[in-house]
């Protein structure tokens, strides 16, 4: 095994060649990117997917823990599939913007006119949230009433945390609310919808918010801290917030086409989304020192008005993209470890160049 191993890994190393011309593009990121093998190993991370865009060029490929202890019996490379945890809600806040366009659904309307409210304990409240709220997490609501991917969930009682539209307090509970009245309006389910609207457009045809049957052989396996092997975690149902799997050449071209050029989308509703919405104080009975440069926008968050970029975390999958409109540089990332995020402070510095307060925003 461990010499299969050994062969993939090379086989993924030599992937990592696979793009432009160093020669053109900013040597302060090619070293950050090349940095990248020593954080992986040092982090114990087994696969690490990820692709740097620029006017310059673009750099992608994969880098592969040295530690040949991780068993993985998926191939490993460039296709290989992740979960991308909550870089879901990018792509599902792209959608709506979509449909803002077409008249189809209101950014300042309530969600309780397009869908129920059955599961919220306090209706009268729940008929305050807009998808404006939902989409910049000032719902009030909890990230979840209870497990998302548990049976109870769907019938489970929704309670507000605190008042609607009063401060930030990150929910996948308020985007899936969301998604039920997305998919109301449309007559169809989420995959279906974002099928036409996002992976089609975009050439992301390996990319869903529901489990494939490719997926039995291409999705990869995550690990814990413990280095425990805890499976490819299949969800029962597709969910706005969480269950999206992709590459990151995949979602890369999202990132580059939808949300830097704004491809499909009007003017007006391309510069809705990076408006700031809220100042993203993580916990709102906790102010942290963090806190004082991000905000979020519709579908995902900004450090001032410079970097704009979302996190992923389910566990053992972590992933991460960040995009400088001013430079039209993007950068995204995926990984299959719990310990995904640890490389983040000195990755980051090496390439921006600048202190960013990401990881210590994320964590708890």
């Amino acid at each position: 095994m461990k010499k299969t191993l050994f062969i993939v890994w090379l086989s993924a190393w030599i992937l990592s060649g696979c793009h432009a011309p160093e020669a053109e593009i900013n040597p302060a990121v090619v070293s950050a990117l090349d940095s990248l093998q020593a954080l992986v190993d040092d982090n114990g991370i087994p696969v690490f997917q990820y692709y740097y865009f620029s006017p310059q060029g673009d750099l992608h490929g994969v880098k592969c823990c040295a530690d040949t202890t991780f068993s993985i019996p998926q191939p490993i490379g460039e296709q290989s599939i992740f979960q991308a945890a909550s870089l879901s809600k990018p792509v599902f806040a792209y959608i709506v913007m979509r449909m803002v366009d077409r008249g189809e659904i209101e950014l300042d309307r309530p969600v309780a006119d397009y869908t129920d409210i059955d599961r919220f304990a306090d209706k009268e409240m729940a008929r305050r949230l807009t998808p404006r709220i939902v989409l910049s997490h000032q719902t009030g609501l909890p990230n979840w009433a209870t497990g998302p991917s548990s049976d109870e969930w769907p019938t489970s009682t929704i309670t507000f945390r605190y008042p609607a539209d009063s401060c930030y307090a990150y929910s996948g509970e308020g985007y899936a609310f969301l998604q039920r009245a997305v998919e109301a309006i449309k007559g169809a389910p989420l995959d279906e919808i974002a099928r036409k609207e996002v992976f089609e457009p975009f050439d992301m045809p390996t990319t869903s918010y529901a489990w494939q049957p490719a997926y039995d052989t291409t999705a990869l396996v995550g690990f814990n801290r413990d280095g425990e092997n805890r499976g490819q975690g299949r969800h029962p149902r597709a969910n706005s917030a969480y269950t999206l799997r992709t590459n990151a050449t995949e979602y890369a071209h999202f990132v580059k086409r939808a949300l830097l050029d704004g491809e499909g989308l009007s003017e007006a509703a391309h510069k809705e989304m990076f408006t700031h919405q809220v100042h993203a104080q993580r916990y709102a009975d906790e102010p942290r020192a963090c806190d004082s440069t991000v905000f979020w926008c519709l579908g995902f968050g900004a450090v001032n008005e410079d970097y704009y970029w979302h996190w992923g975390d389910n566990g053992n999958f972590k992933a991460l993209w960040l995009l400088h409109p001013a430079t039209k540089e993007g950068f995204v990332y995926f990984s299959n470890r719990a310990t995904g995020h640890d490389l983040l402070d000195p990755f980051l510095k090496q390439l921006t160049g600048e202190e960013l307060p990401l990881n210590d925003w994320i964590r708890n």
